[in-house]
């Protein structure tokens, strides 16, 4: 029999616990859930992780298979000098599910202009702009991986006219799919709707600054359920005062949660969802686990395993 040692936040053991062993038992696997404490370190076949957890050291889990990630995002744990096991990040289809629905909302939202009428219940009847149709907007998806592909693909589904923009060459029917830094310019410059679904690495950290912004057609609205590190707050802002942005939406951020003073909250042109787009979702969740953990056993690949280089 594996154990499974599970080190996420302990609040949500009560839901995972059940949520786990049922996905462990439909995938044909004998296993036993374990809290930190409950089994010793050398025993522990599988480790499920969140950073907010209580293992940060996994040195005493030498007999450890793979660490399998709840959260998509693994900036905090993939430097960590102890891991050496591997590590696989969270992509399931709830996740994926509430990252297309809050970017379709929100895009849709921005296209259609919904703000000035939900902002003016004042009894003027104002029919003097017919709202556009989706081929009249260019909107922009930087990173193509497998939420942002989904994302893409959903939107061009609607009829939006849409550019994907990722590091490497990506292939996505439907999606103007540009690369490098040239098709970055290139991608910034088509978003009338800017979308970022970007990893937290090196290399996208205040990706969206002074100069990148200023490629944004004038008036342009960005939305960033990502990484809130690929903005530059301070030129985010200065875009919006000057009008270079029209509008931003944002779901995540550099620190969280968001200050009560930052100024995000007081603007008039800035919208905070509070890290709502791409929450993991217990039962999906779980099932993916399962997989892997089947997947290890099996000597199969395991999915979403992270590239150590890249970060993600």
């Amino acid at each position: 029999m594996l154990t499974v040692l599970y080190s996420g936040e302990s609040d949500l053991w009560p839901v995972y616990e059940p949520a786990l062993a049922a996905a462990l038992r439909e995938a044909g696997i004998a296993a036993r859930l374990v809290l930190p404490g409950e089994a010793t370190p050398e025993s522990v076949d599988y480790i499920v992780f969140a950073p907010s957890g209580p293992v940060a050291d996994f040195t005493p889990y030498r007999q450890a298979k793979a660490v399998l990630s709840l959260w998509a995002g693994v900036e905090r744990v993939v430097g960590n000098p102890t891991l050496t096991q591997p590590l696989c990040r969270m992509v399931d289809e709830g996740l994926e599910r509430g990252m297309v629905e809050w970017v379709a909302g929100q895009v849709l939202r921005h296209h259609l202009g919904l703000d000035r009428h939900i902002t003016a219940q004042d009894g003027v009847w104002r029919n003097d702009q017919v709202p556009p149709l989706a081929p009249e907007h260019g909107v922009t998806v930087l990173g193509l991986g497998v939420l942002g592909r989904a994302c893409a693909t959903a939107l061009a589904t609607l009829g939006f006219r849409v550019t994907g923009w990722s590091r490497s060459p990506k292939d996505v029917p439907g999606i103007a799919c540009l690369h490098g830094a040239d098709g970055l310019n290139e991608a910034l410059r088509r978003a009338e709707i800017l979308v970022s679904i970007l990893p937290d690495t090196p290399e996208t950290n205040g990706l969206l600054n002074a100069e990148t912004l200023a490629l944004l057609p004038p008036g342009a609205v960005v939305l960033n359920p990502g990484r809130g590190t690929l903005i530059d707050d301070a030129a985010l802002l200065s875009a919006l005062d000057a009008g270079q942005v029209g509008h931003a939406t944002l779901d995540v951020f550099r620190t969280e949660p968001l200050p009560p003073d930052h100024p995000y909250w007081a603007h008039p042109h800035v919208t905070v969802t509070p890290h709502i787009a791409a929450a993991t979702r217990p039962g999906s969740a779980s099932a993916v686990i399962a997989e892997n953990i089947r997947r290890g056993e099996a000597g199969e690949p395991f999915l979403h395993r992270v590239d150590r280089d890249r970060g993600y």
